[in-house]
């Protein structure tokens, strides 16, 4: 953990008692952390995590004065000593009253190490989301009315930069590519149509590429007229090589989607909720894009809705898993935790398909959904992103 602490004291404290009095105080927090606070100015932020140290009372003015240096959120750390609580309580105070962010991390050494290494773990979190760069292919699909968000918002919120992109590209790239080796004996399908899906995974390869692109999401369907074929197995790949790839456009599936990956390391999987039984608690989640390396098993189908093209007919692990979704105005998400309890063969489904029995009441999705597409990924990650969402929005 690289952090780094800079710090503001009154004038009237200057004794070298009371250096050594907050220098045990650092000297504990080191070392339960098991990391250095480095000192630093107060422009600097090349680190982890930048704390506000404010020493004793009568800091008020001079934080006043200087904090214009510093960049919100203001983590103000305190032992409480000469005054030095009050005083950050003021700070704080007006920093609120001025529609900033800050907190005070005040309390005993464990719990001001515990918080330091939770702030730690959200703000690496909150970097690596802010760096993300994503391609919205065309525009969302009509159907999706409510999981179109402001870019303004998603900048302003999470940091992350959207980039229109036409979805013409895809179809040039398509055109551009004359020629890609196709392993016949990879799985048994239809090898003119295995053609077109693979050409159409390059395509979307190349408009990463071309674009600098963390993720994407496409309006796929528009590709059954254009390229008489699907992009499941095409976005099925590129989640394989990391790249967040969704379909149908949507933006905030999408969204969720990089959250999961950030937060688990792991494949992730776009799907739609098919079935609810509240009584159960348990959800029918189906779609066609599957990551092939997130399932033990897999075979090549048509696209349910259109019957053409290559989709992933997908095996997953019976174990836990976390589902998230946020809504587009960022204002709520879902997330809960259950396990998968089997893997279904229905004909009138996208053809991934699992039943998962959650641990905690799902009627509230039937109340105030945060839309259709939810993530699906491994483990159990609830309580990580409730923390970092709660944290962010």
């Amino acid at each position: 953990m690289n952090i780094k602490i800079s710090t503001f004291k009154s004038m009237l404290h200057k004794g070298e008692a009371f250096t050594a009095s907050n220098q045990e105080f650092i000297s504990d927090i080191e070392g339960k952390l098991n990391a250095k606070l480095e000192l630093a100015e107060l422009d600097d932020y090349d680190c982890d995590l930048k704390l506000i140290f404010i020493e004793s009372g009568g800091s008020e003015g001079l934080f006043l004065k200087n904090y214009d240096k510093l960049k919100e959120p203001y983590y103000i750390l305190t032992s409480g000593n000469n005054n030095s609580l009050a005083a950050s309580l003021e700070i704080l105070t007006y920093l609120n009253n001025n529609s900033k962010k800050g907190e005070i991390i005040h309390g005993d050494v464990s719990y001001i190490v515990n918080r330091i290494k939770e702030l730690v773990e959200f703000e690496t979190f909150k970097h690596k989301l802010a760096s993300t760069r994503l391609g919205v292919v065309g525009k969302p699909s009509d159907w999706l009315i409510s999981s179109i968000p402001s870019y303004d918002l998603l900048k302003q919120k999470l940091g992350v930069e959207l980039v229109d992109i036409n979805i013409k590209d895809v179809e040039e790239e398509f055109n551009r590519i004359n020629f890609l080796e196709i392993n016949r004996k990879l799985k048994e399908f239809d090898y003119n149509e295995l053609y077109k899906a693979k050409k159409i995974y390059q395509a979307f390869a190349n408009v990463v590429k071309k674009n600098k692109l963390d993720g994407f999401t496409v309006r796929c369907f528009d590709l059954l007229t254009s390229l008489k074929s699907t992009g499941c197995l095409g976005l099925s790949l590129l989640n394989d090589e990391g790249i967040i790839s969704t379909c149908e456009g949507d933006v905030m599936a999408m969204i969720s989607m990089v959250i999961a990956h950030i937060v688990s390391g792991g494949y992730v999987f776009q799907a739609n909720p098919s079935r609810i039984d509240v009584n159960k608690k348990q959800i029918v989640f189906a779609h066609c894009t599957i990551p092939t390396k997130m399932v033990k098993d897999y075979k090549f189908d048509t696209h349910f809705e259109s019957l053409t093209g290559v989709a992933i007919k997908g095996y997953l692990n019976e174990e836990d898993v976390t589902v998230l979704r946020l809504s587009s105005d960022l204002q709520n998400f879902f997330v809960e935790e259950g396990k998968i309890l089997k893997n279904l063969e229905s004909n009138n489904l996208c053809r991934t398909q699992i039943e998962v029995k959650f641990d905690n009441d799902i009627s509230n999705i039937l109340k105030h959904p945060c839309g259709n597409h939810h993530i699906i990924f491994y483990g159990r990650w609830k309580s990580v992103i409730e923390k970092l969402l709660n944290e962010l929005l």
